[in-house]
């Protein structure tokens, strides 16, 4: 796509920005530096109406305006993108992901186009501009990061656990613990060299009798909750899903179609635990399918886990958008928004769980997760109507962060 001069819209998004225009300037006056998108149906946020025909003005990284055409004056000089036809939304945050692998590998001085493919194909071609990671090498990720803040490497706001606290016993993990003492010093080694909390296995999936202990949990919990910071469990099987509940985690990782329906009780004490769940419907038929499991079976065993989620979004559980690509490697959200729809979430609630909701979880609701004047310039310019057909969410045509475009369909 091009701008109204004929010149391809990332270089002159690119230039404007660089051009670094005063931020007080106003609006009726050149504003070299000022970005405008125009045209589009915008969803300010998930419970908002939407705006036809609207536009939104960036400048240095935040959103200085947004409203119907009539209602915004387009600074003469600034960048323009003509949206008519396409559709407007926050930024989305995955908030399961896992940087780990050969593709990752080096992150500290690996080229950077090698990195920007891995992003986008990972990430950034699906909307993502915020992602946590849930599992991975702490160092490698924590350079990715920094390769990405300093602009090198295009991709999302990254937090991240680092390294999995896995039981004593597993086959893999620089963590494997017995006691209190011992998670409890794991943990604070990951958290004083910056994680951004931690990621537990409170029952492994391939031994279910590698289990840590409530004690051990709470132990956990207790040195990430000292420093404000959340964690999260990898459930797998019915002990861990309940040692996970009784020690106050913050978040579970997966649903857990393999124990069957959760009963009143236990969704009453995780709500009342102020847990939040991120389904990953998707990786149950990723799973199931290396493992040549007959369809009809993969669909009853995926069907345990949007019971689930109905049950749990039912009851008013707070609800997180997450895939688990990086260990999954179909990295496309279509069927996870398949499969949430399935499960009773419309388009507005889906929408939240992939903006306002992870953005408030994470203390963010005052920058991150809506399309509003002082927030981050975080967008996804999507090519046709979410509201029509929830698959749209994932028809990514552009994606910015802070205002600068890090996806462009067109390129690809």
């Amino acid at each position: 796509m091009t701008s109204s001069s004929g010149t391809p819209f990332r270089r002159v998004i690119l230039a404007a920005v660089m051009l670094g225009a005063t931020a007080c300037a106003p609006a009726n006056r050149t504003a070299d530096g000022v970005i405008a998108l125009r045209g589009a149906t915008i969803h300010p946020a998930p419970n908002s109406p939407p705006i036809p025909q609207g536009v939104v003005l960036i400048r240095d990284g935040k959103i200085e305006a947004v409203g119907s055409a009539a209602s915004i004056e387009v600074p003469e000089g600034a960048a323009e993108l003509d949206l008519t036809g396409q559709y407007l939304v926050a930024g989305y945050w995955n908030s399961h992901v896992h940087f780990a692998g050969e593709r990752w590998a080096g992150a500290d001085s690996a080229q950077a186009a090698r990195l920007n493919a891995a992003v986008r194909e990972m990430l950034t071609r699906w909307g993502v501009t915020s992602a946590f990671d849930t599992g991975s090498d702490l160092a490698g990720t924590l350079a990715l990061r920094q390769r990405i803040d300093s602009g090198d490497v295009d991709g999302p706001r990254i937090f991240t656990t680092g390294d999995i606290i896995f039981p004593s016993g597993a086959p893999m993990g620089r963590f494997r613990v017995t006691s209190p003492g011992e998670a409890g010093a794991a943990a604070d080694s990951l958290l004083a060299r910056n994680a951004d909390g931690i990621k537990v296995y409170a029952q492994a999936w391939w031994d279910p009798a590698l289990v840590l202990s409530p004690e051990v949990l709470a132990r956990v919990v207790a040195a990430a909750h000292q420093r404000n910071l959340p964690v999260f469990a990898h459930p797998s099987n019915r002990v861990g899903l309940h040692n996970a509940v009784a020690a106050g985690v913050d978040v579970l990782t997966h649903t857990t179609p393999q124990i069957g329906p959760w009963s009143d009780s236990l969704i009453a004490s995780m709500r009342a635990a102020d847990m939040a769940l991120i389904p990953t419907l998707a990786l149950w038929r990723f799973e199931l399918e290396k493992e040549s499991v007959p369809a009809a079976e993969i669909a009853e065993f995926q069907g345990r886990g949007v019971a689930q989620l109905r049950a749990w979004f039912a009851a008013g559980g707070t609800v997180l958008f997450g895939t688990d690509v990086g260990y999954m490697t179909d990295f496309s959200t279509v069927e996870e928004l398949e499969q949430m729809a399935a499960a009773g979430m419309s388009f507005h609630d889906i929408l939240a769980s992939m903006t306002t909701v992870p953005a408030a979880w994470n203390g963010l609701e005052a920058s991150s997760g809506r399309i509003a004047a002082g927030f981050d310039a975080d967008l996804v310019v999507l090519g046709s109507d979410p509201t029509r057909d929830i698959t749209a969410l994932a028809d990514v045509r552009y994606t910015f962060r802070g205002g600068r475009p890090i996806y462009s369909a067109a390129e690809q």
